[in-house]
C-alpha cells in the first residue's frame, strides 16, 4: 500500500484494502487479548500481596473471557467464501402488500446492521410495489467476513403483525425469501461461466431515473440454463454496467450452490439436522399478540422487536455459526 502507483487501479487496491481489513479484524483483537492476558498475569501476582486489587482483577478476568469468546467466534468463520463480500437478495413471498412492505422493512433491518458495522452497502437492484414497500431487491454489503456473517441468513423470514393495510385491523403473517451469496471476483477460477451456458435479456428499466428510464433498454436478464438461476440488473444507466454486475450476481450465486453441496455433504449422516436454504422458514417475526424474534434453527430468541429491525442482529449471527459449528463437529467425529 505504501508503493508510489497502488492507488492506480482502483479496483486492485480496494481489493487490497478490504483484505487488510479482514487482516486486522482478526489480528487486533488477538493482540489485544494477548495483551490482556499478560496484563492479568501481572495483576495476579500484585493481588497476592494486595487484596484490594482483586475486584480489578475479576473485572480484568472478566474482560479477558470476552475478547477470547470473541476471537473462538471469529475462528468459526473458516468457510470457503466466508472472508468475501456478501450479496444479499430480498423477495416477497406469500403475503400480497404485506410481503412487500415485510421486504422492504427486511432490506432497512440488513442496512443497518451494516451501517453499525462500518460495512459499506451497494444498492444492484430494486423492484418497487405499485402499493407499497418492494418485490425484491439485491443489495451489495462489503466489509470484514461480511458473508461469513450473513450466510446464516439465507431462508425464509415470517412476519405476524396487524396489518397496517387491513381496515379490518385484522391479524396478517407475511413471509420474505433471503438469499445471501458470496461476491466473487472475476478471475476465480472456481467459478466458471460459459457463454453457452447463459441466456441474456435486455428490456427497460423502471423506477426511479429521470428521463432515461423506459427509453433506452439498459436493464439486464442473465440466465443459467445449468442451474436454472435468473438474475437481472438495471441499476446503472449503462447496460454494460449493469451487465457486469448480473453476472457477478450470477457467479455469487453459484459459489452459494457449491458451497451448499459441500455442507450438505458434510452433514449428510445428521437427518435430524433441521433445514436451512432459500425455501427454508429459519426464523419468526412477532408484533402480535407480543413482541418477539425467535429463530427457528438455533433457538435464539429476543423479546424487542424493534431491537431487531433496527439492525441488531449479531446475536442471531453469532448463535447460528455456533450451532453450524456443533454440527461440523458432529459430523467430523462421524467420520473419524
Amino acid at each position: 500500500m505504501g508503493e508510489a502507483d497502488f492507488w492506480n487501479n482502483q479496483e486492485k487496491a480496494q481489493a487490497t484494502v478490504a483484505e487488510l481489513k479482514g487482516l486486522n479484524s482478526v489480528l487486533k483483537p488477538l493482540e489485544e487479548a494477548l495483551a490482556a492476558g499478560n496484563d492479568l498475569e501481572a495483576l495476579e501476582e500484585l493481588a497476592r500481596e494486595d487484596a484490594s486489587l482483586e475486584p480489578e482483577l475479576a473485572i480484568e478476568a472478566d474482560r479477558l473471557e470476552k475478547l477470547v469468546d470473541a476471537l473462538e467466534l471469529t475462528s468459526l468463520l473458516s468457510g470457503a467464501h466466508d472472508s468475501s463480500d456478501a450479496l444479499v437478495a430480498i423477495h416477497a413471498r406469500d403475503g400480497g402488500t404485506d410481503a412487500n412492505d415485510w421486504a422492504e422493512m427486511m432490506l432497512r433491518m440488513y442496512s443497518a446492521w451494516a451501517s453499525k458495522h462500518d460495512y459499506t452497502i451497494e444498492l444492484l437492484d430494486r423492484q418497487d410495489d405499485a402499493v407499497a414497500g418492494i418485490q425484491s431487491a439485491t443489495v451489495a454489503i462489503r466489509g470484514p467476513w461480511a458473508y461469513g456473517y450473513l450466510k446464516g441468513e439465507t431462508g425464509i423470514h415470517r412476519l405476524v403483525r396487524i396489518s397496517p393495510f387491513n381496515a379490518e385491523g385484522k391479524r396478517q403473517t407475511s413471509f420474505a425469501a433471503v438469499d445471501v451469496a458470496p461476491e466473487i471476483a472475476d478471475d476465480d477460477t472456481e467459478v466458471e461461466i460459459r457463454d453457452e451456458d447463459i441466456r441474456e435479456d435486455v428490456f427497460r428499466a423502471s423506477g426511479a431515473g429521470g428521463q432515461h428510464v423506459n427509453k433506452t433498454s439498459s436493464a439486464i436478464r442473465i440466465t443459467h440454463f445449468p442451474t436454472g438461476i435468473v438474475v437481472q440488473c438495471q441499476s446503472e444507466r449503462s447496460q454494460h454496467k449493469n451487465r457486469a454486475t448480473a453476472l457477478k450476481m450470477l457467479r455469487a450465486r453459484i459459489a452459494r450452490i457449491q458451497e451448499e453441496k459441500r455442507e450438505a455433504e458434510k452433514h449428510a449422516q445428521h437427518q435430524s439436522k433441521p433445514k436451512t436454504g432459500f425455501g427454508s422458514q429459519i426464523r419468526n417475526y412477532f408484533l402480535h399478540p407480543d413482541q418477539r424474534v425467535k429463530d427457528q434453527r438455533t433457538g435464539h430468541y429476543v423479546g424487542n422487536f424493534q431491537s431487531v429491525l433496527d439492525g441488531n442482529l449479531d446475536g442471531f449471527f453469532d448463535s447460528y455459526l455456533r450451532w453450524n459449528a456443533s454440527g461440523s463437529a458432529a459430523a467430523a467425529d462421524d467420520d473419524s
